[in-house]
């Protein structure tokens, strides 16, 4: 027991102290996470727009197969885009194999189609409400998407901190196209699993931390985004 409380006393210190290996990990895991985040919602947005709002042939297809990325194994995700990025894949000239752009990739091909699935729901449960609006007033698609797209900005919030919650938390998939390098491309989760088999608990335990309160900021401020956004509807 002694051991356990001694191992987070130091894990503590290390935080408190902004350890200079503990912050390098901290800093690559979010800009490798957000910048998946943003080009996850660059293609998942529109792309769940685009179903929820409009019918056209071949949308119940893209709704199944969005629905099943979203439960796609990550460690499969990763083969796959390791396989693209190896020296034989398509990509291979690239040389992004074992780089945090590898581990982008990896997590933008994760997070998408969760991105992608919910937003579809929502503006397909909002446009429910408005379809008969929009076909009295002549709107255009363009200006429908848009204005669908406006109306549940705080239910997407609610999705992209979502997406976020799942790339930060990714493990199996980074470390297959990243490789754990220090100094490179080793991240949070990937350090915390190297770290433990090494036996190195306090700086396993402070990463563990650092995600911990990740998890929680990104729940509190789902919970903040979805009281105002009842508010705003009661407003």
């Amino acid at each position: 027991m002694s051991t356990f409380w001694g191992s987070l006393a130091e894990a503590a210190s290390l935080i408190l102290a902004w350890d200079p290996a503990l912050v390098e990990i901290i800093g690559l895991s979010l800009r490798v996470t957000l910048t998946a985040v943003v080009f996850g919602c660059l293609i998942g947005l529109p792309l769940g727009a685009v179903a929820g709002a409009f019918r056209f042939p071949g949308r119940p297809v893209l709704i199944v197969a969005l629905n099943a990325l979203m439960g796609l194994p990550p460690v499969v995700i990763g083969l796959l885009v390791y396989l693209s990025l190896s020296s034989s894949g398509p990509l291979g000239p690239l040389q992004l194999l074992y780089t945090p752009t590898a581990m982008i990739i990896a997590q933008t091909v994760l997070v998408t189609p969760i991105i992608a699935a919910l937003t579809r729901q929502v503006v397909e449960d909002l446009h429910g409400e408005y379809a008969e609006q929009f076909a009295s007033l002549g709107v255009g698609r363009v200006d429908r998407m848009t204005a669908l797209l406006w109306d549940a900005r705080y239910s997407l919030l609610t999705v992209v901190l979502a997406g976020f919650g799942r790339a930060v938390a990714e493990v199996g998939a980074v470390i297959i196209v990243g490789g754990n390098i220090n100094h490179v491309t080793r991240v949070m989760t990937t350090a915390i699993a190297l770290e433990t088999s090494k036996g190195n608990l306090e700086l396993a335990l402070a990463l563990g931390m650092v995600l911990l309160v990740l998890a929680f900021a990104v729940n509190a401020a789902v919970m903040a985004l979805r009281a105002s956004a009842v508010r705003a509807a009661y407003a």
